[in-house]
C-alpha cells in the first residue's frame, strides 16, 4: 500500500527533482504534481516528463495533494507556504527538505496554523543544482531526519516515515533544536570553512588564482567541491540556523587556537593524538556506509 496517492513537490531543483525520480522508481502509482517559481525550470521538468503535471502557480499544484514537500530555500519557506494556504486540502501533510529545522517549523506553523506540519531533512545532496542534476538514488542509504512538533499525530509521522523509507532513506526522529546543533557541526560549519578557505586561497596576492587551481591537491579540491554548493541555499541556512552555527563556530575557534599553539610550540604528541582521533571518526563513517572507502573517494586523476 502506498503511503500517499497524490504528492506535490514545490521547488524542482536537485532535491525536488530527485524526489520525483525516486517516487517514479519506487512508487510508480503515485500521482506527482509540482511547481517551480522559475519558468525555465518548469519547462525543463515538463520536457523531462518527471511529473504528471507541472503547474504555473504553486496553489494549483497542491489542490488535491495528500503530501506537499517544500523544496525551496529555508529563507522563503514561510512565504511559499503562505502562498499555498488557500488551495491546500485541510488533511494534507506539509513537509520540507531544509537543512535547518527550528526556524522552518516556526515559519511553516505561522503560515499554515491549521495544517499538519512535519519538518524533515534528507541529509543528502551534491554540489550541483537544477532539475538536470537530480537522480533517483540520491536518498538511498542516507538519513532523513523528521522533527515533528510536540503533540503531532503519531500516525501522520509514521506515514511520512514510510514515504521516505520507500525512497531508500534511513529515518531518524529528533527534536528540531537538537537537529540544528547536530547539523551545525556535521554540515553547516564544514561548508562555512570550505567557503572561507577557498575564498582565502582565491584572494591571496602572492599566489595567483591560476596557481591555486593548477596545483590543487586532494584536500583543497574537496573544499572547492563543497564551496561550489548553491549560494542562495547556504546563505539562508546560515542565517536561519545562526545560533547553533555560532555556538559551533566558537567551539571550533577554540580548538583551532589550541592546534595553533601545538604547532607553534612543536607539540608533536598533541598533533599526533588529534590526527589519530580524527582518523577513527573517518573509519566509523565508512563502516556505517555513509561514504566510499576507495582511495581518493574513487576519483580518477587521469
Amino acid at each position: 500500500m502506498l503511503p500517499f496517492a497524490r504528492v506535490s513537490i514545490i521547488g524542482l531543483g536537485l532535491i525536488g527533482s530527485s524526489i520525483a525520480r525516486a517516487v517514479r522508481a519506487q512508487m510508480p502509482g503515485v500521482v506527482l504534481t509540482g511547481h517551480d517559481v522559475n519558468a525555465g525550470v518548469r519547462e525543463t521538468v515538463r520536457d523531462m516528463n518527471l511529473l504528471d503535471d507541472v503547474t504555473d502557480t504553486p496553489g494549483a499544484a497542491v489542490i488535491d495533494a495528500e503530501l506537499v514537500i517544500l523544496c525551496v530555500p529555508v529563507g522563503i519557506m514561510g512565504e511559499v507556504a503562505a502562498s499555498l494556504a488557500n488551495d491546500l486540502p485541510p488533511e494534507a501533510i506539509v513537509t520540507d527538505v531544509g537543512s535547518s529545522k527550528a526556524s522552518v517549523a516556526a515559519a511553516l506553523t505561522q503560515a499554515l496554523p491549521n495544517h499538519i506540519i512535519i519538518p524533515a531533512h534528507p541529509v543528502a545532496g551534491t554540489e550541483r543544482s537544477g532539475p538536470e542534476a537530480g537522480f533517483a538514488g540520491l536518498f538511498h542509504n542516507r538519513w532523513c531526519i523528521l522533527t515533528p512538533p510536540e503533540g503531532c499525530n503519531p500516525a501522520k509521522v509514521a506515514q511520512l516515515q514510510a514515504f521516505w523509507e520507500r525512497l531508500g532513506a534511513n529515518v531518524e526522529i529528533m527534536a528540531a533544536e537538537h537537529h540544528d546543533l547536530v547539523l551545525a557541526i556535521t554540515s553547516h560549519l564544514p561548508h562555512l570553512i570550505a567557503y572561507t578557505i577557498v575564498g582565502t586561497a582565491s584572494d591571496l596576492e602572492e599566489v595567483t588564482r591560476s596557481e591555486v587551481i593548477k596545483y590543487s591537491a586532494g584536500g583543497f579540491r574537496d573544499f572547492t567541491r563543497i564551496a561550489a554548493s548553491d549560494p542562495t541555499m547556504w546563505r539562508d541556512v546560515f542565517l536561519s540556523n545562526k545560533d547553533a552555527v555560532l555556538e559551533m563556530l566558537q567551539r571550533f575557534s577554540e580548538d583551532l587556537t589550541a592546534l595553533q599553539r601545538a604547532i607553534r610550540w612543536g607539540d608533536g604528541d598533541a598533533l599526533f593524538d588529534l590526527f589519530s582521533r580524527t582518523r577513527t571518526v573517518r573509519r566509523s563513517i565508512i563502516e556505517q556506509g555513509q561514504d566510499d572507502d576507495r582511495p581518493d573517494f574513487g576519483r580518477a586523476d587521469h
